[in-house]
């Protein structure tokens, strides 16, 4: 999961960049990256950690130019945290280019043979991204001109290579030295991405953005989203293009942007977020009530922050107090993604801490987006007992989560899902609660669908484990898995080496 932005302006871009990534950091806190063009010379700063801790007034300076893109970036499946695959990305044959992906592709490895006995293009990280770069500056290289010019056609004829060519989830934003800003979406619209425009002196800015909220708060207006398989071009001089580059576009969204990834105040694929969420709330309340009509809730408390639209219907809908229980520290990173089973279970009691009056002697409902280990969700229950709730009941926006997110969600493997292999009933008593209620699908894709009609599909893969893309197999999820175990023995190691370090300091 990573959060894009890519602006043509008629003023210095670096501002505007850096604002916007700021609004999209939920979407990516382990790196940030801007790069800018002035001329045909690209600027380019990255590294890991928050927006604000990645740019300094000297960093900002450097970033001269009117256009740009920007990155924010989480490690997608198997992947670590490796400063070398912050984006953007850069490659300067036979155009300079700069690149920005939000998802994952799943046919990454016949791409990289590809591109090195076929197309001589090195790649020099693991990122699947860089591949995508380097799969996209060689379809520019066969679609120019002989000597190697560019127009708005040899641009669109590229992307529609880079669509025969890359499998699974891509949304992108890239700029081409002395020509502008492209951005694409991949023919099953997995990843969201919105276009929006701003006027100024008679030139109309654009900016591309992961989430509609980065428009609003940066003064733009919203366009439209950028269809499945639609490439946007948009030149320097803020003239705007736009053609359908797939054979068979459909829009299959990530249902789990609704839940849990994208911001509440977004609205993607025609729908609110927010709405979206108050859905899930009532369809939730309403199986409540069919399983447990004599209920004895007493309290409906939210677990910080993206539940929170949803817990608030189903306490209305089941005309039960709301409160909120929680305090969250803003300041500690999403806690399913972090690395290391220690590091996530501390991470929870510093991140969220319990108001004690809200708990004591009372049936208390707690509602999440998610369960996915189900770390997280025994550490809550366990906070609230011991808090002085009598009784601890969970409900989970969502449905169970037993299969891997392949398109661009860090989600864990098959073993460390809590509910791969185990009963609602099992899951209960493996996070102590003392009842647990889940969303249903098909409640789940109603909720949304009842604020867009017209969306018919979605890729729900990690609850169903149907890959919308048609090419993963299990041999597939079996690879990323023990790129995964691989990744996490590395992790474990460090985290014994630091603590080592630490004993020995402290006894020093």
């Amino acid at each position: 999961m990573c959060g894009i932005l890519g602006l043509v302006a008629q003023a210095p871009a670096n501002q505007v960049l850096y604002d916007g990534l700021l609004v999209l950091q939920h979407r990516g806190q382990d790196a940030a990256g801007i790069a800018t063009i002035e001329g045909n010379t690209f600027h380019l700063h990255k590294g890991n950690g928050l927006v604000r801790d990645v740019f300094r007034t000297r960093n900002m300076r450097a970033l001269r130019g009117n256009a740009g893109i920007a990155h924010v970036r989480y490690p997608t499946a198997g992947s670590a945290i490796d400063h070398n695959e912050a984006q953007p990305f850069y490659v300067n044959s036979p155009f300079g280019i700069v690149l920005g992906h939000n998802g994952n592709l799943t046919n990454t490895e016949q791409l990289q043979q590809d591109l090195f006995l076929e197309d001589r293009r090195h790649v020099n990280t693991n990122s699947d991204s860089e591949v995508l770069l380097n799969v996209l500056a060689h379809e520019l290289q066969v679609n120019s001109t002989m000597r190697y010019r560019l127009d708005v056609k040899n641009i669109f004829d590229a992307v529609s290579g880079v669509h025969r060519r890359c499998r699974g989830a891509y949304a992108v934003v890239a700029m081409i030295a002395g020509y502008g800003l492209l951005a694409f979406r991949d023919a099953y619209g997995i990843r969201p991405l919105v276009l929006g425009s701003h006027e100024v002196n008679g030139f109309t800015e654009y900016l591309v953005a992961s989430e509609s909220v980065a428009l609003d708060t940066l003064g733009f207006k919203f366009l439209r989203d950028i269809a499945p398989g639609e490439a946007v071009f948009v030149d320097l001089d803020g003239n705007l293009h736009s053609q359908q580059c797939a054979e068979n576009p459909t829009l299959n969204p990530c249902i789990f942007e609704y839940v849990y990834l994208a911001r509440p105040d977004s609205v993607i694929n025609g729908v609110s977020v927010y709405e979206a969420r108050l859905n899930m709330g009532e369809n939730l309340a309403d199986k409540i009530t069919q399983e447990w009509g004599r209920h004895d809730i007493d309290v409906v408390i939210p677990i910080p922050d993206s539940s929170r639209p949803s817990a608030l219907q189903l306490a209305n809908r089941l005309s039960i107090p709301f409160r909120e229980g929680f305090v969250k520290n803003r300041y500690i990173g999403r806690t399913f993604i972090m690395p290391g089973q220690a590091m996530r279970k501390k991470s929870v009691r510093q991140k969220l801490n319990a108001i004690s009056m809200e708990f004591k002697d009372k049936n208390v409902l707690l509602v999440d987006d998610s369960i996915v280990r189900g770390t997280t969700s025994r550490e809550i229950v366990q906070m609230a007992r011991d808090a002085g709730a009598r009784k601890v009941y969970f409900a989970s926006a969502a449905p169970p989560v037993r299969f891997p997110n392949v398109y661009g969600i860090d989600m864990p493997s098959r073993k460390e899902l809590i509910a791969t292999a185990r009963s609602d009933a099992e899951i209960c008593r493996e996070i102590g609660a003392d009842r647990l209620f889940y969303q249903e699908l098909d409640d789940l894709k109603m909720a949304v669908q009842k604020v867009n009609q017209a969306i018919k599909y979605f890729d729900a893969s990690c609850f169903d484990g149907d890959y919308i893309t048609g090419d993963i197999t299990s041999d597939y999820l079996n690879a990323i898995e023990a790129m995964r175990e691989n990744g996490n023995a590395n992790a474990n190691a460090d985290d014994e080496i630091a603590q080592l370090d630490l004993n020995l300091e402290a006894n020093q």
